[in-house]
């Protein structure tokens, strides 16, 4: 599903999108875009009023630290439900399932 230009992220860096019923957030860094679930799994806090800081989603509840492409916290079991992005010709798809974590991720 089609949710946001890629322009868009490149001037704003995060948005808030709802694919289905999720509410998912959309953060570029380091040039790749990832969607991660908005709702902390910790907090219900939206993460896109949050910080990106050396990589990592912080959340503006209480500081925990997601990393955007497996959704995993740092030094914790929460994970928090992630999306495969794709872009085309400057738009950004989401797959409105989340990913499975692979073997490695876990």
């Amino acid at each position: 599903m089609e949710v946001a230009s890629l322009e868009e992220l490149a001037r704003r860096k995060r948005k808030l999108v709802v694919v289905g019923t999720q509410q998912i957030g959309l953060f570029l860094i380091g040039g790749t875009v990832y969607a991660v679930s908005d709702v902390c799994v910790h907090k219900q806090r939206s993460l896109t009023k949050g910080t990106v800081l050396n990589g990592q989603i912080i959340c503006p509840g209480h500081q925990w630290a997601f990393d955007p492409q497996t959704g995993r916290a740092a030094d914790r079991e929460e994970c928090q439900p992630t999306y495969d992005v794709r872009i085309e010709q400057g738009a950004v798809f989401v797959n409105p399932s989340p990913r499975a974590l692979t073997s490695e991720e876990r």
